[in-house]
């Protein structure tokens, strides 16, 4: 069965892609939430022209994403969080708190375009996170979670 996406659907697609689906999974999950539409032959004219009309505005928004990833470069960031015997931290840090500290340096990104490898950080030391600003604008940023003083 293929569907047209109203949405983005994680390890699916993105908004406005053709894919096809198992029958149950379309039929049963992804058109009644209203993540996707039945991809009719007219359905798929309609998305062409609107993906015409849509690609002046998607360009203006890939340089700004691209502005955006630029300005990680010059950055670096230090979480602090509170730390016990062997470098273990009370709690952990998550992408929210570091989605928080590139507000404060004025790169903005929700944090659910933020994934850090292995999830929560339990542990003090050096990170990496994979940050998404668009769909073909992905960079790869490290930083550091440092023992509060």
């Amino acid at each position: 069965m293929e569907v047209i996406l109203k949405k983005d659907v994680d390890n699916l697609g993105f908004k406005d892609d053709v894919v096809s689906v198992k029958n149950g999974y379309g039929r049963n999950y992804l058109i009644p939430h209203g993540f996707a539409e039945l991809a009719t032959p007219s359905a798929k004219k309609v998305l062409q022209e609107t993906l015409k009309q849509r690609a002046y505005k998607e360009q203006k928004h890939i340089d700004e994403a691209k502005k955006q990833a630029e300005k990680l470069n010059s950055l670096e960031i230090k979480l602090t969080a509170k730390a016990g015997a062997g470098d273990k931290l009370f709690g952990s840090i998550t992408n929210g708190d570091l989605a928080d500290a590139l507000a404060k340096e004025d790169v903005e990104i929700d944090k659910k375009y933020i994934s850090i490898a292995g999830g929560n950080i339990k542990r003090l030391g050096q990170y990496e996170a994979t940050l998404r600003f668009h769909r073909e604008v992905v960079a790869n940023y490290t930083f550091d979670v440092v023992a509060e003083a």
